[in-house]
């Protein structure tokens, strides 16, 4: 057998390295991405179900709680953005770059929780053009709830819900791989 040839095969935007088989010899077909694709499919396409159809059911549990404890005056998604907030002073881009709101209408919700008295927003004294936002006691009385909703779920998610810190360990991974691969997708247009 002789030694296959290394060349640069352009797919798209960037080049891909590949190596070519020697004239009369062909590489073996357990290598080609594009065979292993029809299997990636299913279970690719069910994952990307799952991720959206767990975010919304998140925000069906925040909404849940806060309607057993008889509380209208805010929403999941809000509820949910003012937990991510804390303790942390942030502009309304921040909570977008660090993940924290995943909706397009970031302004729209901050401007509502400044109005409901749940967030300070002050002028960056560095920036004057940055706005910055922190919860109010209003805003870490949700933050509270949310809080301990989570710590009840952490005490009994693996007893009901039979998920094991290895199992989380291993979806952690596994998604945040999913998260650096779509971040590629985007920033090297891929």
């Amino acid at each position: 057998m002789s030694n296959p040839q290394k060349v640069e095969v352009s797919r798209g935007h960037s080049p891909v390295r590949a190596f070519r088989a020697p004239v009369g010899e062909t590489r073996p077909q357990a290598q080609d991405s594009h065979l292993r694709t029809p299997d990636v499919r299913p279970v690719y396409l069910e994952a990307l179900t799952l991720v959206e159809r767990l975010h919304r059911r998140l925000l069906d549990i925040i909404k849940d709680e806060f309607d057993r404890r008889g509380r209208s005056d805010i929403n999941s998604v809000q509820a949910l953005l003012l937990y991510n907030i804390g303790d942390k002073e942030l502009t309304a881009g921040e909570l977008r770059t660090r993940g924290y709101y995943l909706g397009s209408n970031v302004s729209y919700n901050v401007k509502k929780l400044v109005e409901a008295g749940y967030l300070h927003h002050a002028r960056s004294r560095i920036d004057r053009r940055s706005v910055r936002i922190s919860l109010t006691e209003k805003g870490r009385s949700v933050h509270e709830i949310v809080a301990a909703l989570y710590d009840k779920h952490v005490t009994t998610v693996e007893q009901i819900g039979g998920l094991s810190v290895d199992e989380f360990s291993k979806l952690n991974h596994a998604l945040l791989r999913l998260e650096r691969f779509w971040t590629d997708q985007i920033r090297y247009r891929l």
